[in-house]
């Protein structure tokens, strides 16, 4: 192992892997601190934690130990390692060491790959990465060009004990059935072409990445150019562009959104913070409302009055402008609802036909308002105009719609 300058911290179980790491750290002369943790999940975890700390009091070594109750909930795995990573940062930083090295090695990078490729996914990186970084920590695996063989054999050779976790027996976790039923039973060359494999997918995923990159820090992307990549690019794309929506998203959840974007003309695909919408030309990120259009307004309260959504005026003719009658009030300025019709002087209309007919987005239209008034009857809607029998030269105001105002 090549010696790293600066002061690190290792993370060391007591496993083959971890105890060699730290041994190779010392042999090479850097300056370590190691960092332990226990879960008090297995009888053996207080003996191991014993046994790490004779271990580090011999060879002079700093240790840190994080052993207080851990409590969980769902996966274990996952839990345990959100928590343990999180020791470590905290262990990084009030130390000012220079990063984290962990004790991962070839075996734990195939088994990744083909964890990946089981379950479907299409991650940030495929198998392991040397180098990472975690809430602003670098992570490093130097590690990885060994085997978990010659790791043990490392500490059997030098003479340094280590244990072994019982529950990597358990094969009804897929990393454990992988690694028994799989792993361990391929040859080098076998392992040769699995790492050859994991080079050129993160090689080919790198430079379809930066072909892409470009096009997804723009506030929004042109649906033509989206539509005429290739499907690869579009999912890469897609990756990036929705990264804060959907951090993990799987490739099957990508290819529905890329669906409904290279079928629909017009759509809005509900995400975490944001709503993925197009305007025709554009997809870009909409910020989700918080709150609908849903007041009733008296007579007195007609003066300035200004939402979210709407905004009232002084009347002049247009399809903006009504005249208000003494019977109306009081007036119940809402959200458009399904169903919503308006009695013109031509006949009656669905509200929704005059948004397809004006070509107005999926997106706005949720948060169209139209005013009914104390019968219950829809007698305004902006840009399309009053009812028949509101209807005059001499309007009483003007409702104005926000997202017309801004195009």
């Amino acid at each position: 192992m090549q010696k790293l300058e600066g002061k690190w911290l290792v993370a060391v179980s007591t496993g083959s892997d971890s105890m060699a790491l730290l041994s190779m750290c010392l042999a090479c002369g850097m300056d370590v601190v190691a960092a332990h943790v226990n879960y008090h999940h297995r009888k053996e975890a207080d003996i191991e934690e014993a046994y790490i700390r004779s271990f580090c009091k011999a060879h002079k070594v700093p240790l840190r130990v994080k052993n207080a109750p851990f409590v969980w909930q769902g996966n274990f795995e996952a839990a345990a390692r959100d928590w343990r990573y999180a020791f470590f940062v905290e262990c990084v930083k009030s130390c000012d060491l220079k990063g984290v090295l962990v004790a991962h090695h070839e075996d734990d990078l195939i088994e990744t790959y083909l964890m990946q490729e089981e379950k479907g996914v299409e991650p940030a990186c495929y198998g392991l990465k040397e180098d990472m970084m975690y809430e602003g920590v670098l992570i490093k695996r130097p590690l990885l060009h060994e085997t978990k063989k010659s790791l043990t054999m490392y500490c059997e050779k030098n003479g340094i004990l280590y244990y072994v976790d019982s529950t990597n027996a358990d094969e009804s976790l897929t990393r454990n059935r992988i690694r028994h039923q799989i792993v361990e039973k391929l040859s080098r060359f076998e392992r040769d072409m699995i790492l050859r494999e994991i080079a050129m997918k993160n090689a080919e995923k790198q430079e379809r990445l930066c072909r892409v990159s470009a096009y997804a820090q723009q506030q929004s992307v042109s649906l033509r150019l989206y539509r005429s990549l290739e499907i690869e690019d579009r999912l890469a794309l897609l990756r990036i562009f929705l990264e804060k929506e959907f951090p993990k998203a799987s490739k099957a959840h990508l290819r529905e959104v890329d669906h409904c974007i290279m079928t629909q003309k017009d759509f809005l695909i509900a995400c975490q913070i944001h709503d993925l919408v197009s305007d025709g030309k554009d997809m870009f990120l909409f910020q989700k409302k918080q709150a609908y259009c849903d007041m009733y307004i008296s007579v007195e309260q007609m003066k300035d009055s200004v939402s979210k959504f709407y905004k009232i005026e002084k009347g002049t003719p247009g399809v903006y402008a009504v005249t208000l009658l003494e019977s109306d009030f009081p007036l119940h300025i809402r959200n458009v609802k399904d169903g919503d019709m308006i009695e013109m002087r031509y006949g009656c209309k669905k509200v929704h036909r005059f948004f397809i007919d004006r070509h107005i987005p999926l997106y706005q239209r949720q948060f169209w308002p139209v005013i009914e008034n104390a019968k219950g009857n829809v007698i305004f809607v902006p840009g399309l105009g009053c009812d028949k029998y509101h209807y005059t030269v001499n309007p009483t105001l003007n409702v104005l719609e926000y997202t017309l105002l801004k195009e």
